[in-house]
């Protein structure tokens, strides 16, 4: 698996990142341990979790496979402080000093190589939120911080006081192209990578909602996937992706994955499957290049 320099920054990652939000919930022990061996023996190196993930228990699933699995070295481990689904979240240097020491001892480790602090806490000082990512770091916690679920303008701020600002991550797709408007050519500017959350927009674009979304299915249940499934855009999206898909003897999945992973300014996109099975899917995605006259032809059908 290619890899890719993070913003300016020294640290490579993976252009695909193995998501654990399905862990402990739909994902059991077992099945996280298939995805992480065939991750890694794809050349897979970014993981991404988050203590908010079926409520705690994907970290505590990866700590049992940290070492045993895997070499913890091996891997580039991006972990969440805060609450991007929280409308008033707690970024004080206590609350995310708290929840980060509570991260290394579920995970079991001494570090988090990417430390990710999600929503922005209008009651807490900009240069508090820097100083504690430059503590974080400067104490050996952290390698390197980033901002998730940031505007550009808060993205910007907090980059302008602390040298440990890395990268961003948003949710990004044909589906939500939200972060082109001004968050993507900001982090570019910057310098910071960007971390493409839901590249395949809840599977909505593999085109398994095509007739409509069923009461038990992911997208009906889980409340972080705000989107509305059944449009008339959605649908056209889909279509194309199908078409492209069929042209190019691949799967919808592969294409839209490719697209979102090759946009300019993304630095890896992030992945999540309820089994090996689905991931091998997404692995595949590796070897498909989207000839340019497929991406523009998704680019004019998603605007």
């Amino acid at each position: 698996m290619k890899q890719r320099r993070l913003g300016r920054s020294g640290l490579r990652v993976s252009r695909l990142g193995l998501g654990t939000q399905t862990w402990g919930r739909e994902t059991s022990p077992d099945e996280a341990s298939a995805q992480l061996t065939a991750f890694t023996e794809a050349g897979g190196n970014l993981v991404d979790t988050s203590p908010l993930f079926a409520r705690g228990r994907a970290q505590m699933i990866l700590a049992n496979l940290l070492d045993d699995v895997v070499p913890r070295d091996s891997l580039v481990l991006s972990a969440c402080s805060g609450d991007f689904t929280d409308a008033d979240p707690d970024s004080s240097r206590r609350a995310l000093l708290i929840e980060l020491d509570h991260t290394l001892e579920t995970l079991g480790t001494d570090y988090l190589d990417i430390w990710q602090v999600a929503g922005w806490d209008p009651h807490t000082p900009v240069d508090e939120l820097a100083q504690t990512l430059d503590y974080a770091i400067t104490s050996g916690r952290v390698r390197y911080a980033a901002l998730r679920d940031h505007r550009s303008w808060q993205l910007a701020t907090v980059q302008a006081r602390s040298r440990g600002v890395a990268a961003t991550q948003q949710p990004f797709s044909l589906l939500d192209r939200s972060a082109e408007t001004d968050l993507l050519p900001a982090a570019e500017f910057l310098g910071l990578g960007f971390f493409a959350s839901m590249p395949l927009a809840g599977g909505v674009l593999t085109g398994k909602y095509i007739s409509g979304v069923p009461k038990d299915a992911r997208a009906a249940v889980d409340p972080l996937m705000n989107i509305d499934l059944i449009d008339e855009r959605t649908n056209r999206v889909v279509d194309a992706v199908l078409t492209a898909a069929d042209g190019l003897a691949t799967s919808p999945l592969a294409v839209a994955l490719s697209w979102a992973r090759d946009h300019s300014g993304v630095t890896s996109a992030i992945v999540g499957a309820r089994d090996a099975a689905q991931l091998t899917g997404a692995l595949a995605a590796e070897s498909l290049d989207l000839p340019k006259a497929i991406a523009a032809a998704l680019d004019d059908v998603s605007r």
